[in-house]
């Protein structure tokens, strides 16, 4: 019998303290800038999926069950669903990365900024227990380079780090100048589920 990392996720999402933190611009040296997709990038990941084998409402224990085996959960007293919780239910546990980037055609006016918020979102006390996390992170930076041939921008952000946008759609970079500012929104989301499946 294994704990697996299904434990810890569960157990951090559970508990409601937040284990995803919000994505900033990449760190990167003025040498070798790191080089980031744009204009819209979304990715999701499947990190667990399995069927709950056992329940025990002594000791509040679940067993997960999927092909690289078996996992165990303690429930805290903070999953206040614990009963909802039934054999044969399914767990399931993503996590998903979203960056967009807005070219806004405005002059910069020396003021870069970052933004970060964050959400819970949890499920009510007679439903089986779910969670989500997400964080968004908004900044808004510099245009210090732009190269149409090689469809790159170069900005500069609230840290001072100048990043390398690749962007996907060359007809974005037409009207697009150093002195102007770029919108950059970084978004992540941990989610954690057990639902019963569909028969």
């Amino acid at each position: 019998m294994k704990y697996a990392p299904i434990a810890l996720m569960l157990a951090t999402l559970f508990a409601g303290t937040s284990a995803v933190n919000a994505q900033s611009t990449p760190a990167m040296g003025t040498a070798k800038p790191a080089v980031i997709d744009a204009a819209i990038t979304d990715n999701h990941f499947q990190l667990y999926e399995g069927e709950v084998v056992r329940v025990d409402k002594k000791t509040r224990t679940i067993t997960f069950k999927n092909k690289e085996g078996e996992s165990k959960f303690i429930a805290g007293p903070e999953i206040t669903n614990f009963a909802q919780i039934k054999k044969g239910d399914r767990v399931s546990v993503s996590y998903e990365l979203a960056v967009a980037i807005e070219l806004i055609k405005t002059k910069s006016d020396g003021v870069r900024t970052k933004v970060e918020t964050n959400t819970v979102t949890r499920s009510k006390a007679d439903e089986k227990p779910s969670e989500k996390i997400a964080n968004t992170t908004t900044i808004v930076a510099d245009i210090v380079e732009v190269n149409r041939e090689k469809k790159l921008v170069s900005v500069k952000g609230p840290s001072g780090k100048i990043t390398v946008v690749t962007v996907k759609n060359p007809a974005l970079l037409a009207d697009v100048n150093v002195g102007e500012q770029v919108k950059v929104i970084y978004y992540d989301a941990m989610a954690a589920s057990i639902t019963t499946p569909k028969k």
